[in-house]
């Protein structure tokens, strides 16, 4: 199950919306995901829950 998450693009220097999957790496939870422009891989680091 995808959701939308905000998080910052490396590649374009911008802040962008992606779809992406919840992973847990290193005890910390983080949203996975590409940038919709270029494709690169996007990482958020979610907050406890």
């Amino acid at each position: 199950m995808a959701e939308t998450y905000n998080g910052y693009c490396v590649k374009c220097k911008e802040k962008r919306d992606f779809e992406g999957e919840v992973a847990e790496t290193n005890g910390r939870r983080m949203a996975k995901g590409t940038c919709p422009v270029c494709g690169t891989k996007m990482n958020r680091i979610l907050g406890k829950a």
